[in-house]
């Protein structure tokens, strides 16, 4: 009914049905209509109160439901932290006693991978997840074979999440265990001269690495099952160049029994390398001249009464060829499923090795440099056989679905794993916390988060490196970011390694928390840092072992102008950056030659040894849990993604300097042109600033628009005001009621239980979804009948996401947002939408050449007889492992291989690449 058919008037003049007015019925009504009198004033009052509800429903088409809505203001619905008060909120989050306890949980006892503990751990991760963002538990742990159509449908359905659930995948690697071991020396005629003790022996003043001595015997992981003797041959630090010294030297490496010690490079590459020159077996002991100032000769006591090294320590570990492909030995490039079809395993050493304890190697290098004759016997018997091992997953939804930041921390110990991993799981912990805090407060991210809980990384990056293989085009179409954690805290000096593009951000998130032990100085700060125990001085410095200290700066990755280092290998970053070009950062506290002594993959890597010398308090690990949260909300919540492609383009033209130095040291064995490749990063760099700018607009547009739609939406909110107020006041006079609220908005609360809901119909819908029509709607949405109102869904939840997150109310609540509107459809502003989609289609355009600047780097072919790893910017040098050697194919084909025709192609292939590269970029 219009107000034209309304049998009343306004300003206090009735009407007759002729339409003619009468005298007011106070002062001139006629004896016979005073009767009809109290009529009157009803249609009077009906007709008012009418045209005020016509006049709020008039207000309301421009958004009902809305964040405008008064009802909302009053507690209907409070609008979520965003920006820098969910930053400040979620600092205030990790907390040092939590955090203690979370390390005390999952250092209890061993849990290397495969194992029972392991499985629990993955169990005890899942809880954690489902608790702290409020995951409704399932009927049945949520635990699915890799392969499954559960597993692929877990992962498959993030782009379609709309509330966090949480999961846990199981692979199937080949490992080992250890059987048997010995370590004997013989005499001329096999007579045992002395047998090597290879337990530990942890003392009782440590109660947890007393209990647990010998419940994970000593050994490497993915070692060969062999029993060897030879000669005993020292080869110092195993180094490229230290067997290639001997070579030079007229020693034959065939049947010996190579000693190296720790340190330089990785355990595996030390194997190799013997293995390659003839070896029988290897021995990798711990030399106390690689602890700096920390040694019983400096007048420290030993592990557990001091901070010195324990003599019987052993550093257990992988000696996996990690440079040549990480993960299952024996399904390069595939997933490990159960059923999978396996190779023999090429990056499984084909001679045995043990490591072995400080106190065991110095007898060794005794008898070594004495110039013994004897022999010496290596027997390492292992179980060699499928394990199951199981990551453990979680999606918080956000509000662009197709762009997902991933988190990951591995969970698996060579035993107790108090430093490693187990300080990067507390702190993660605490972030993790940090994040469901949140949630509750109704914050949602714009872009998804994905967090992992990775298992046997120790035996080589298995479980990231899996899981990647089985899902590679969805990370190369959906992850924008990989941001690991490894050991959070095992010394004093904060250190951070990622893609150059990351380095700003990282930078200057680590301005923003403070410094965990100093007051007035930041996390960057950390940087600088340094252990406590000098040891003997001379002339004011503290006395170090030369090599030692070349080493183990040489160990270090470059850094560029802001002390951000380039990534190697070693963790499970791995396979995100250098096979799927995904940018990547990685963190954490580390040792110095101050330091207490880190008692790496040993017993002694305990909870006591970790509470009493590498972070009494845990204020590193909180200070790192901050870190990763802070990067993660910036990464996660920037209408532009904080990618610096032109720090980038500028570091590459740098590495490209290191590798002319090294062509000038073979001027007659390498003869390469370098300036092509010059003249194409000089145009990545301008194709680079040109994006820059284009990054500032598109921003600086969408934020004006949004700006004016919230100024509109605020106008419309005063107006319905006033016209409510007005209603109120006359619903109260006329009928003596108060005005109710009638809001369908859900609280935050309520929301999240809805959210829950649908997250249990999700997981219950595991079973019965086609993945190939899933396929099919994902590849190809326009061949699915409801595609294009799901693409207006996805729009509009994206739009008000966008909003959110830059700071402005959008003047109505998204009609998509998981169960706002109880699935009533919404009235919309009168506002150009086009104007607004047209805009973040522009930011979402340069966000996508963002994120495609890291994935220019990949080449299909891959290195030069190491084709698992395909980025050409950086990868593991070929025989350093951890380290990280730039530019890797031009720059080993000068300094490994000298050859000059393939430095020629490696120079054009690169090449090829940044002009490809220009063109993604280029606006």
């Amino acid at each position: 009914m219009s107000s034209e058919k309304v049998p009343a008037a306004f300003g206090g003049v009735l009407i007759k049905a002729d339409g003619l007015p009468i005298a007011n019925p106070v002062t001139a009504a006629p004896p016979q209509n005073r009767r009809r009198l109290p009529f009157y004033r009803f249609l009077a009052c009906y007709a008012l109160l009418y045209s005020l509800f016509v006049a709020m429903r008039a207000i309301q088409s421009f958004g009902q439901h809305s964040f405008f809505n008064d009802d909302n203001r009053k507690g209907h619905f409070k609008k979520p932290l965003m920006g820098e008060a969910a930053e400040k909120y979620f600092l205030e989050v990790p907390n040092e006693e939590s955090c203690i306890q979370a390390s005390r949980q999952y250092t209890a006892e061993p849990h290397p991978a495969g194992s029972d503990r392991d499985l629990q751990t993955a169990k005890d991760f899942l809880t954690l997840l489902q608790n702290e963002l409020g995951i409704k538990t399932p009927s049945e742990t949520p635990i699915f074979p890799a392969g499954s159509l559960k597993s692929r449908h877990a992962t498959l359905m993030i782009p379609k999440a709309r509330a966090p659930y949480a999961w846990i995948d199981t692979y199937y690697p080949v490992m080992n265990t250890p059987l048997e071991r010995n370590l004997q020396t013989l005499d001329a005629d096999g007579k045992v001269l002395w047998e090597a003790d290879l337990e530990e022996h942890a003392e009782p003043e440590d109660p947890e690495a007393h209990k647990y001595s010998d419940s994970v015997p000593t050994f490497h992981g993915l070692s060969k099952g062999a029993d060897v003797s030879g000669k005993l041959i020292y080869a110092n630090y195993g180094l490229v160049e230290d067997y290639d010294a001997l070579v030079a030297q007229g020693v034959n490496l065939t049947g010996a029994i190579v000693l190296t010690r720790y340190g330089g490079n990785f355990r595996g590459i030390k194997v190799q390398k013997a293995q390659e020159l003839g070896a029988a077996g290897v021995l990798i002991y711990s030399d106390v001249r690689d602890d700096g100032a920390v040694t019983v000769e400096n007048g420290y006591k030993p592990y557990p009464h001091g901070p010195a090294r324990n003599p019987k320590a052993v550093q257990r570990g992988s000696v996996q060829f990690l440079s040549m492909y990480p993960g299952d030995p024996t399904t390069p490039g595939t997933p490990a499923y159960e059923n999978a079809t396996r190779t023999e395993g090429l990056n499984k050493p084909q001679i045995p090795s043990l490591p072995i304890s400080q106190e065991n190697g110095e007898k060794l290098l005794k008898l070594a440099k004495d110039g013994w004759n004897g022999t010496v016997r290596l027997n390492n018997q292992v179980d060699e056989r499928v394990m199951p091992i199981w990551n453990t997953m979680a999606i918080i939804p956000g509000y662009i679905k197709d762009e997902v930041v991933m988190l990951g921390n591995h969970r698996d110990a060579w035993v107790m794993g108090a430093a490693d991993p187990t300080s990067g799981t507390a702190s993660i912990h605490e972030t993790i916390r940090g994040l469901g805090a949140l949630l509750k407060k109704g914050w949602k991210p714009l872009r998804s988060i994905l967090i992992a809980s990775w298992d046997a990384e120790e035996y080589g990056l298995i479980g990231s490196t899996e899981w990647g293989e089985d899902f590679t085009e969805f990370i190369d179409k959906y992850v924008v970011t990989y941001l690991n954690l490894d050991g959070a805290v095992g010394g004093s000096r904060f250190q951070v390694g990622a893609s150059p593009s990351l380095a700003h951000l990282l930078y200057g998130a680590a301005l923003a928390v403070p410094h965990p032990t100093e007051e007035n100085k930041t996390l960057w700060d950390a940087t600088h840092d340094a252990g406590k125990y000098f040891g003997a001085m001379q002339d004011g410095n503290t006395i170090l072992n030369a090599e030692a200290v070349a080493v183990h700066e040489a160990s270090l990755n470059a850094r560029d102008n802001l002390g951000v280092g380039v990534l190697g290998s070693g963790s499970d970053f791995t396979i995100f950056l250098q096979r799927i070009g995904v940018a990547s950062m990685n963190h954490g506290f580390t040792g110095t030659m101050t330091d207490a002594v880190y008692h790496y993959h040993s017993v002694y890597d305990s909870e006591r040894w970790e509470e009493m010398y590498a972070d009494p308090g845990f204020y590193r690990h909180v200070a790192v849990a901050k870190y990763l949260g802070l990067v993660t909300l910036r990464l996660t919540g920037s209408i532009v993604l904080p990618l610096n492609t032109t720090h980038y383009a500028y570091e590459l033209e740098s590495y490209l300097d290191k590798v002319e130095d090294q062509a000038i040291a073979y001027p007659t064995e390498v003869n390469v042109d370098l300036s092509p490749l010059r003249n194409s990063i000089h145009s990545l760099q301008a194709a680079s600033q040109a994006l820059d700018y284009e990054k500032f607009v598109s921003e600086r547009e969408l934020k004006k628009i949004l700006k004016k739609w919230h100024k509109k939406g605020s106008k419309l909110r005063k107006l319905r005001r006033k016209a409510r107020k007005a209603y109120c006041k006359m619903l109260k006079k006329v009928f003596g009621k108060e005005c109710h609220h009638h809001s369908k908005e859900l609280s935050p609360k309520t929301q999240q239980e809805e959210d829950s809901q649908s997250q249990k119909t999700d997981a219950d819908a595991h079973v019965q979804v086609d993945l190939r029509n899933e396929e099919t709607r994902r590849l190809h949405p326009r061949s699915h009948p409801h595609s294009e109102g799901e693409n207006r869904k996805e729009r509009s939840e994206m739009m008000h996401g966008f909003a959110l997150h830059s700071g402005f109310e959008p003047p109505f609540q998204s009609p998509y947002s998981d169960g706002h509107t109880c699935g009533k459809t919404v009235s919309r502003p009168h506002f150009p939408m086009p104007k607004i989609y047209k805009a973040i289609k522009r930011v979402r355009a340069v966000n996508q050449k963002l994120i495609a600047f890291e994935r220019g780097f990949i080449s299909e072919d891959g290195l030069p007889s190491r084709e698992w790893y395909k980025h050409l910017g950086v990868a593991p040098g070929r025989w350093l492992g951890y380290g990280a050697t730039t530019l890797p194919a031009l720059t080993e084909s000068i300094t490994l291989d000298k050859n000059s025709t393939l430095a020629k192609h490696e120079a054009e292939r690169l090449r090829s690449l940044v002009d490809k590269l220009v063109e993604t970029i280029r606006v």
